[in-house]
């Protein structure tokens, strides 16, 4: 009796503690999440909702990994490809059919966004039936929904960011507290889904999946009011039809097409090194270590660069996204490049790392320049078409890395893929040179053919720089920025209250 009483006071101690310091850990996680203004906009409550559904899909990704999703290292390169194709399957859908949708209802985005999550609910339910009788035909659709609306709940997040965005805080560092909240969560979901589904089964890791992903849906719900936009009108500003909306959607600017090719060599590097160094570990062409404990110190290299790429994106926010984007390629280009020369265990693990790095940190950077230059109309589109192009680079990468690591040695393989990163920095290069002559010349034409008389001149302050032209007053702008036009009927500085918009979107 006195063993029993000892036993229940220390377990009653030791449940009293763990509440307590959940408790401790939940109100410091919100102090963070509502810092800066963060708590008045919604965007602390967006914070949270993302972690949840991290850890949510960490729960299905944890319960079905030992049915469907298992990495299979040890089997043929054959099945290796077919694992990559279908996993392309989601996101042929999300990008021609949900990011319409999602632009279709903008008016109720919390709600778009509460039937994500109500449907992953019900899905991971039909799943926890069908997990014991291994009822194939239920489960591997159920997984390919689920994944669908993940990426359709991604897209709409960040469609809504700019709503949500405090003042003291840039689009980058708001992107990179999701990111890293979400990270975190997953981090810690994993192995409690994995230790749970090991003791109780995968069916009650869905059971409880589905509890959470029902009270996310509550919660979305719960979101400000102006998280939802309101409809558009077909015809714009001076009083012409809109154009139609793929044509918009092809043509979303030069700022946007180059962050977004640049995301493209750095996921297709990234999808490359993840099977190539992972074939080469299993052909034991990478010596230093046993091949399982190579295989988890290369996981945790990316998984540490994972973290420092949302930690850095929220440090760099007086930093351009454009400027941000072009050098992680870079980095990803020197480190890649030196890994050719000097291949061994370390020079991967450092490769990985960095990989894992650029690839974090160039896609928050690519998600605030989408969500800076194209209008509401199409940003859900184009989120969707960025997350289909990103995993076809993904996907093709991982082919390249198959095929490769059959003939190729560690280092021919890498010093392909330096070259073809080279390739793509110095494309971009050129490309943002030429766009920087071409502006530079049109200000040189417009200094030249300047009329020194303006009666009727809007207000422009003396101390903004640059000149009239014909019916218009330009004045030039640092690289990497529009050149200022203001004409000559606008109404005065203190009038112009409509903010400028991408003339794409």
């Amino acid at each position: 009796m006195n063993a029993g009483r000892s036993t229940g006071r220390a377990t009653l101690r030791a449940g009293r503690g763990a509440a307590s310091g959940t408790q401790r850990v939940g109100k410091a996680a919100r102090r963070m999440t509502h810092a800066q203004g963060a708590g008045r906009t919604g965007l602390g409550q967006l914070i949270e909702l993302t972690a949840a559904h991290s850890a949510g899909d960490a729960l299905v990704t944890a319960a079905l990994a030992g049915t469907l999703f298992k990495l299979p290292v040890n089997e043929a390169r054959g099945q290796v490809a077919i694992y990559l194709l279908i996993t392309m399957i989601p996101f042929v859908v999300v990008a021609p059919f949900v990011g319409p949708v999602l632009d279709r209802f903008r008016s109720g985005r919390r709600f778009v966004m509460a039937g994500t999550l109500f449907g992953r609910g019900l899905l991971c339910f039909a799943m926890a039936a069908a997990i014991v009788p291994g009822d194939v035909f239920t489960i591997f659709p159920a997984a390919l929904a689920v994944l669908v609306l993940s990426k359709a709940y991604n897209v709409s997040r960040a469609a809504i960011m700019p709503s949500v965005l405090p003042a003291d805080i840039a689009l980058v560092t708001a992107n990179a507290r999701v990111a890293l909240f979400a990270l975190v969560a997953a981090g810690v979901a994993i192995p409690i889904g994995a230790g749970a589904s090991t003791w109780l089964g995968a069916e009650w890791v869905l059971r409880g999946a589905t509890v959470l992903f029902l009270l996310q849906g509550v919660l979305a719900i719960r979101l400000p009011r102006h998280v939802d936009s309101p409809d558009l009108e077909e015809l714009d500003d001076e009083g012409e039809k809109r154009p139609p909306r793929w044509r918009t959607l092809l043509n979303v600017g030069p700022v946007v097409a180059a962050a977004m090719r640049a995301n493209v060599a750095i996921r297709l590097h990234s999808g490359f090194l993840l099977f190539y160094l992972l074939f080469l570990v299993q052909d034991k062409n990478l010596p230093g270590l046993a091949p399982p404990v190579t295989i988890g110190v290369l996981a945790v290299a990316a998984g540490a660069g994972g973290l420092a790429g949302a930690a850095v994106a929220s440090w760099v926010r007086n930093h351009s996204p454009q400027v941000i984007v072009l050098a992680t390629l870079a980095l990803t280009t020197v480190i890649t490049v030196v890994a050719a020369i000097m291949f061994n265990l370390w020079t991967a693990v450092a490769v990985a790392l960095v990989a894992a790095f650029a690839q974090g940190l160039g896609k928050l950077a690519l998600d605030a320049i989408v969500q800076r230059e194209i209008g509401e109309e199409v940003r859900s589109s184009t989120f969707g078409v960025v997350e289909a192009f990103l995993q076809i680079a993904w996907v093709l990468g991982g082919l390249v890395g198959l095929l490769l690591s059959l003939f190729a040695g560690g280092r021919t393989g890498l010093a392909v893929m330096a070259t073809v990163l080279a390739g793509s920095l110095g494309w971009l290069l050129a490309r943002r040179r030429r766009r920087s002559d071409a502006r530079d010349a049109k200000v040189k034409a417009a200094r030249a053919g300047r009329t020194p008389d303006a009666p009727d001149a809007p207000d422009v302050p003396s101390s903004a720089g640059g000149e009239w032209h014909s019916e218009e007053w330009i004045r030039p702008e640092p690289a990497g920025t529009t050149t200022a036009i203001v004409r000559r009927d606008d109404p005065p500085a203190e009038k112009r209250t409509r903010p400028l918009t991408n003339p794409h979107g």
